[in-house]
């Protein structure tokens, strides 16, 4: 990799960025946010598997970056909805690319799957 781009490694604020960008919630999150604001449940029932907990601490990451914004819906009871900012959109393309990476080598991960489990089974039974 070009390290002429920054070394985001030795940044404390890149590595933290980076980790976020590269958590599955945050890219899950953005993709169910895409077509329109959500409330939260709405957005919740969308994440299979996601707790409250770990959605409401992605959506506070995504809101502080900038690429998620919070509104309070004064109803009764008050409601909370989350859009997508322009800066969160601007990775769509980005998430694109990695998305259509997965599909095109997901059959050499799943090869190179089955190899390394086959060769540590057979360190095991040595």
């Amino acid at each position: 990799m070009d390290r002429d781009v920054g070394d985001v490694g030795s940044c404390s604020e890149g590595r933290a960025l980076l980790d976020q960008l590269l958590d599955k919630w945050t890219m899950l999150v953005l993709k169910a946010l895409w077509d329109g604001p959500l409330r939260f449940n709405a957005l919740k029932h969308r994440l299979d598997g996601v707790t409250q907990k770990t959605l409401t601490q992605c959506l506070r990451r995504l809101e502080r970056n900038g690429m998620v914004e919070r509104r309070v819906i004064p109803v009764s009871p008050v409601a909370v909805e989350y859009e997508i900012t322009a800066l969160g959109r601007s990775l769509g393309k980005l998430f694109v690319s990695v998305y259509m990476w997965t599909q095109a080598h997901r059959a050499d991960i799943v090869e190179a799957r089955a190899a390394y489990d086959e060769r540590n089974a057979q360190q095991e039974a040595a």
